[in-house]
């Protein structure tokens, strides 16, 4: 029998579950069970549960048939309960360190009571902890256990089930059960106070409740389910009833009742408006049926609002709400107006284009912050063409690339009258980074954030603990986010930490990345048309040598000698070498090797450098995550990776997770590269290992399934074809491939390709 059991209910938190178990498993205490409740989570909850159970024996999953809600949920994690103690934690919360610990020694010295409280803090997504306001009623002086007779003013806590531990016996003689509707908590909360013959405090903060940006809590829905709140406190009363002390509490309850009726009938973002008269006279009903002999009004503003209830009196009610309403307006107003005044740079065609009406047809894209016509925005470009042909695009391009726009793209200067003007009408945007912060969002408009990569290094809120590899301002960051509609993902591990480290309300397409549907889909005989292209001989092994950025480096640096390293590995052998599009890589990279090292770094289509590959070689470029689509060899160049992790931090141990041979030096990746190791049956089955978990909806319809869904309306998306059933094509070593005729002259430089 473990001494505490955790029951975990889980609906949509694919983003934070993992952070939530994490919490539990990394304890410093041991004797526990896990009870993970799938509450049929339409996400991948379930799964993250299943793999988590896998890894640990302590964990348990319950998978539920169809969606019960919390209560269900949590009522079916209790009936299997084995623990001394059960505990609730919410799957989007966490526990502090040590907890555990410390709540099984006040338990061990208060005598195992009843009821331990314990105390939580409110976290934040920029990084802000406040703890409970109340936490002064936790205190630790006096008698170790107590009756709720004696502190009284436990009742003033928040009405939440997550911040006790319950001696299981307790429960189970109570009989105790959570009921369904909002607010479920609350019959739950008093219940257990006032039946238990023994309670203690812990003033520690054991959970961190995570105050959620995109939402995530039903009470801020609007609704009218907050109805539900009339029934839980006739459950209350109904217990009330029951219990032999019963008529003492009602004092104190009714205050507790009336204080939760006027809360959810002001608090904004709860009651639809035609709803508000009704609640306040079922909440006057009460009012009058439960009101004690000798009652006393509190005194001010509460007591006036009590008077009103009393007397059943909405019109004056609707008076007060509306005077605080109008306060909050004036204070929100001004802050509208002095932000307003600080958007001049926009200038006074933007605003004027904006009232105009939306092209419903117009699209503007843009990619790499305005570099170029790439990435998953040309994809979804292209097909947006092909079965929406009636969408105009236009791109955005920064004035000193403009020169570069491929012949028949519309384009516009970042920041020129056109741009504005397009800015201000287009119904949709498309990025694979963030429009600029001038750049308002009407309503109508409609922006996709398409990404550029899987996520190895650490990205959005999670920078925040590596404020060495950024200055960004989050705030700014998170007014970004909140413009999006759309965020594509190419697996649900990417899936997971977007939703994270992005929190808003925007939609998940998990579409795949419509960039990669070109290796999906390619053929041998595109295969054959990029060697060409680069110049590769038939018989050549050409490498991909890949290197990320790095934010402690300014300038791009090869960490290996090219030249040297094609000359180890033969006059069979090229290096194709991209620097990465943060650094203006040297043009002498090609010309120290012999022939045999091409800088492709301004080549402006990575995926024929793909394509024309045998092999990838990087250090921790999300190119790796891509180029698995084509199930060829990739080789780990890691030889800064304690730096790197500890500067920018990562998600996973790519030397434990690797696609790949592991090299540590410039003496390993030559003996992986000259054994052969980079291609043997090992380092084929870290691949495909690595394929099935990041290739997930890479299947080669990504870009169909994203303008289906943003320009076409269409709802259901075409089904993700399995990673096992997609035939890779071929790679370049089993396909006869000509000499290129352009081979005579050399392969092009970083000046041709520039």
């Amino acid at each position: 029998m473990p001494r505490f059991t955790i029951v975990v209910p889980v609906f949509k938190v694919q983003g934070y579950l993992a952070a939530c178990l994490d919490s539990v498993l990394t304890q410093d205490f041991d004797d526990y069970e896990v009870i993970g409740v799938d509450d049929c989570s339409p996400d991948a909850s379930g799964a993250i549960l299943d793999d988590y159970a896998r890894r640990d024996e302590r964990i348990t999953v319950l998978h539920l048939a169809q969606n019960v809600g919390l209560s269900g949920a949590r009522n079916t994690g209790l009936a299997q309960a084995r623990g001394d103690y059960v505990l609730l934690l919410d799957s989007d919360d966490t526990l502090t360190p040590g907890s555990l610990r410390a709540l099984a020694a006040r338990l061990d010295a208060t005598g195992s009571p009843d009821v331990l409280i314990y105390d939580y803090a409110r976290t934040y997504w920029d990084g802000k902890v406040l703890r409970n306001t109340l936490s002064g009623l936790l205190s630790e002086e006096g008698a170790d256990t107590f009756r709720l007779r004696e502190r009284p003013q436990l009742l003033n806590l928040l009405q939440i089930a997550w911040n006790k531990a319950y001696r299981r016996d307790f429960l189970e003689g109570l009989g105790l059960r959570f009921p369904p509707g909002y607010y479920e908590d609350t019959p739950w909360t008093y219940a257990t106070l006032l039946a238990a013959d023994s309670v203690s405090v812990l003033d520690r903060v054991c959970v961190h409740y995570r105050q959620r940006r995109e939402g995530g809590n039903i009470l801020r829905t609007v609704s009218r389910k907050h109805f539900d709140v009339f029934d839980q406190y006739a459950r209350v009363y109904d217990f009330l009833d029951a219990l032999p002390d019963g008529a003492h509490w009602r004092t104190a309850m009714f205050g507790r009742m009336i204080d939760h009726y006027l809360k959810v009938l002001e608090q904004p973002g709860r009651l639809p408006e035609d709803a508000r008269s009704e609640f306040f006279h079922r909440a006057a009903a009460d009012y009058r049926a439960r009101v004690p002999g000798g009652f006393t009004r509190p005194e001010g503003l509460r007591g006036y609002k009590y008077a009103l209830l009393e007397r059943d009196n909405f019109r004056l009610m609707a008076g007060v709400g509306n005077a605080a309403k109008g306060r909050r307006v004036a204070k929100t107003t001004a802050r509208q107006t002095i932000r307003k005044s600080k958007r001049t740079a926009m200038g006074l065609l933007y605003r004027s284009h904006r009232q105009a009406d939306l092209d419903p047809n117009l699209a503007l894209f843009s990619s790499y912050w305005s570099r170029s016509v790439s990435c998953n925005p040309a994809a979804i470009a292209a097909e947006t063409s092909r079965i929406a042909p009636h969408i105009r695009q236009v791109w955005a391009i920064r004035p000193d690339r403009m020169s570069q726009v491929p012949a028949g793209v519309q384009a516009v200067p970042v920041g020129s009258r056109e741009f504005w003007a397009m800015a201000a009408r287009a119904t949709y945007f498309v990025n694979n980074v963030n429009f600029a912060d001038a750049l308002v969002k009407r309503e109508g408009q409609i922006h996709v954030q398409t990404h550029h990569g899987t996520p190895l290094k650490k990205m959005g809120l999670d920078q925040r603990d590596y404020p060495v590899s950024t200055g960004m301002d989050f705030t700014k960051l998170m007014e970004r986010v909140d413009r999006w509609d759309y965020s594509l993902s190419s697996n649900g591990h990417s899936t997971r930490i977007w939703e994270r480290v992005y929190p808003s309300n925007y939609t998940t397409l998990e579409s795949g990345y419509p960039r990669n549907d070109v290796l999906v889909n390619a053929t041998a005989a595109d295969v054959r048309a990029a060697r060409t292209e680069l110049g590769l001989v038939e018989g050549t092994t050409a490498f991909l040598y890949m290197p990320t950025h790095r934010d402690y480096e300014r300038d791009f640096r090869p960490r290996v000698d090219l030249a040297r390293l094609a000359a180890r590995l033969g006059p069979d052998t090229t290096l194709l070498v991209r620097g990465h599009y943060f650094y203006d890589a040297p043009s002498e990279l090609a010309e120290r090797g012999g022939g045999r090292v091409i800088d492709v770094s301004a080549h402006p289509r990575v995926e024929t450098l793909y394509l024309a590959s045998d092999a990838l070689i990087t250090d921790y470029s999300s190119a790796m995550f891509d180029y698995a689509n084509l199930d060829r060899p990739i080789i780990v160049f890691a030889d800064d990776w304690e730096i790197y992790s500890a500067v920018r931090g990562t998600y996973f141990d790519l030397r434990v997770e690797p696609p790949g041979a592991v090299a540590f030096s410039e003496e390993e990746l030559v003996d992986i590269l000259l054994s052969g190791e980079w291609c043997d049956a090992e380092s084929a089955s870290e691949r495909a290992a690595f394929r099935r978990r990041f290739c997930e909806f890479d299947d080669g319809h990504a870009a169909e399934r994203v303008v289906r869904r943003v320009f076409l309306g269409e709802q259901r998306m075409r089904p993700i074809t399995p990673v096992a059933e997609r035939s890779p094509v071929p790679a370049p070593s089993a396909l006869s491939l000509p000499v290129p005729p352009s081979s005579a002259n050399g392969p092009r430089t970083h000046a041709q390709w520039a």
